[in-house]
C-alpha cells in the first residue's frame, strides 16, 4: 500500500490526540499535524519515521498553502469553542479556506468534523441550529451548508460526532469527560427522577477508530444509509441510542446506588421550576428542552465496521472516565429499553 500524505488540523485537542494516536501506531502513512501550541501535544513525534508537528493557526491556514497542495487526506478537526467573531472566522470561513486551497486531483478525500446538533433526527439540516444554536452550533451550521458548493465536495467525508468523551493521562479530556465526575456526585437525588429523553454517546478512542477506517476505505455514497444528501458523504458518530433513564439506571447500578421509586419530570413542572428559581435559559437551550430526543435513524461506530468499540454502554464509559465502580451489585428497577434505531425516538 502506498503511503499517504494526511493533515490532521486540531491533534492538540481530545479527538485530534486520539486519531493521531490511532494513525501513528496503526498505520505507516505521512502525517502531519497541525497544533497552535507544540506543548499541548502529549503524544510523541519521535514514535516512528514520516511523523511531522506542524506549529499554525487555522487564522493564517493560508501560510500551509505548500503543504496543502501535496495532501492526500485532510482530517479537520480544528475548532473555537467561544467567542462569535474567533468561531465563525476559524469555524466557517478558514476552514473553508482550508479546503479551497487543497488540490482536488491530489486529495482523495477530506474528512471534515461536524456536530451533529446541526441535524435533526432523519440526518438533515435542523434550521433551529442554525437560527438559534449556540456560537458554535450555529458556526457548524454555516459551514455545513458551503459544503456542496466546493471544489472539493465530492471527496468530502462529513462526520457528526454525537456526546463526546474521552481523555486520560496521555491525552486530554473532552468537555463532557471533564464534568462526569461532578454529576455521579447528583446520581443520589436523579436516580429517583424520571425523565423523557434519549441520546447517543461515544468514546473519542472509538471516534479515532472510524476515522482510521475510512482512511483506508473512503464510504462510497449512500454508505451512510440516507440518500439525503447527494454530492458528498455523511455519517453520524454515536452508540446505541439510549433512553435517559436507562442511563441514569445503569450509572445507579454502576455505582452502586438502589432506585426503589421514580418520580416523573414533566415539562410543565420543569416549566415551573424555570419560573420558581427565576433560571436564565438561552432559546437554544428551551428549543432541546423541548425537542428532548436527540437520536438519529442511521449512525455508526467501529461496531459498524466490524472493529471492537471502547465504550458501548454506559458502564464502560464511566470506567474509562476513570469514575470507581462499586462492588456491591444494587438493587434496581428493571431496566428501561433501549431506543430504537430506526425510529430515531423514545420509548
Amino acid at each position: 500500500m502506498t503511503p499517504k500524505r494526511i493533515l490532521l488540523t486540531g491533534a492538540s485537542g481530545c479527538v485530534g490526540h486520539y486519531i493521531a494516536d490511532a494513525l501513528i501506531h496503526q498505520t505507516q502513512h505521512e502525517l502531519f499535524l497541525l497544533v497552535r501550541n507544540p506543548q499541548k501535544f502529549r503524544l510523541s513525534v519521535d514514535t516512528r519515521p514520516g511523523i511531522h508537528l506542524i506549529v499554525g493557526d487555522m487564522r493564517q491556514i493560508e501560510q500551509q498553502n505548500k503543504l496543502l497542495k501535496t495532501i492526500n487526506v485532510a482530517i479537520l478537526t480544528a475548532a473555537v469553542w467561544g467567542g462569535a467573531q474567533d468561531v465563525f472566522d476559524v469555524n466557517v470561513i478558514k476552514t473553508v479556506r482550508l479546503m479551497n486551497l487543497l488540490d482536488p486531483d491530489v486529495c482523495e478525500q477530506v474528512i471534515y468534523f461536524s456536530t451533529a446538533s446541526i441535524l435533526d433526527r432523519e440526518g438533515k439540516p435542523l434550521k433551529q441550529a442554525g437560527e438559534i444554536g449556540t456560537d458554535y452550533i450555529r458556526a457548524k451550521y454555516a459551514c455545513h451548508q458551503r459544503l456542496s458548493k466546493l471544489a472539493i465536495a465530492p471527496q468530502i467525508t462529513t462526520v457528526f460526532p454525537t456526546l463526546v468523551f474521552g481523555g486520560d493521562d496521555t491525552k486530554p479530556y473532552s468537555h463532557l469527560s471533564g464534568g462526569i465526575t461532578e454529576v455521579t456526585k447528583w446520581i443520589g437525588l436523579l436516580r429517583f427522577l424520571k425523565l423523557d429523553g434519549s441520546f447517543h454517546f461515544i468514546h473519542a478512542q472509538d471516534i479515532a477508530q472510524v476515522v482510521a477506517h475510512l482512511v483506508e476505505h473512503p464510504p462510497e455514497l449512500g454508505d451512510s444509509g440516507t440518500d439525503c444528501f447527494a454530492n458528498w458523504r455523511e455519517l453520524v458518530l454515536g452508540s446505541e441510542p439510549i433512553t435517559v433513564n436507562r442511563a441514569i439506571a445503569d450509572m445507579s447500578a454502576y455505582l452502586g446506588k438502589r432506585i426503589y421509586f421514580r418520580i416523573p419530570l414533566t415539562r410543565r413542572l420543569i416549566d415551573l421550576l424555570i419560573v420558581l428559581f427565576r433560571i436564565q435559559m438561552a432559546a437554544w437551550d428551551r428549543f432541546c428542552l423541548g425537542y428532548r430526543h436527540f437520536t438519529y435513524q442511521h449512525f455508526v461506530n467501529p461496531s459498524t465496521y466490524g472493529l471492537p468499540m471502547r465504550c458501548a454502554t454506559v458502564a464502560e464509559l464511566l470506567a474509562a472516565s476513570g469514575v470507581p465502580g462499586s462492588r456491591v451489585p444494587p438493587v434496581a428497577i428493571a431496566p428501561a429499553p433501549l431506543v430504537k434505531a430506526e425510529s430515531g425516538s423514545a420509548e
